[in-house]
């Protein structure tokens, strides 16, 4: 009898386990940067090269950081997504034509990175950026 009641709380304990277990859901990942989304505007003064950067809303980013990187300057900026899920129109970055740029968001769950080779307006998702 006291066998029969051992196997019973250990198969209970096995179920209130698996109960508490199975409550937890993975999150659905939410999908990187389109690079034909980010727009960028690129300005020249002498030999000062600097860009503005938006995004479009998307519901994926509400609530978001979002995070500019320039890998050839080691600079960037970090900003709050705009209320409606949209980015910018950010803060210049120095930046020219050809650098590599990394726009990253981030929320509670998770953050989605896309590196592009810089050039005027929308990017071009195939163009990759290299390490």
């Amino acid at each position: 009898m006291r066998r029969l009641a051992v196997i019973a709380l250990l198969g209970l304990a096995a179920l209130q386990v698996a109960t508490q277990v199975g409550c937890v859901t993975p999150s659905i990942p939410i999908p990187p940067p389109d690079p034909a989304k980010m727009d960028f505007h690129l300005t020249v003064v002498g030999t000062t090269s600097t860009a503005t950067f938006t995004y479009p809303p998307d519901d994926h980013f509400l609530g978001g950081i979002a995070y500019l990187y320039n890998r050839a300057t080691g600079l960037g900026i970090i900003q709050k997504v705009n209320p409606n899920g949209s980015v910018g129109p950010t803060e210049p970055i120095d930046a020219q034509l050809g650098d590599q740029v990394v726009f990253s968001v981030e929320n509670d769950a998770q953050t989605v990175s896309t590196c592009v080779v810089l050039r005027e307006g929308a990017q071009d998702p195939t163009s990759y950026c290299t390490q």
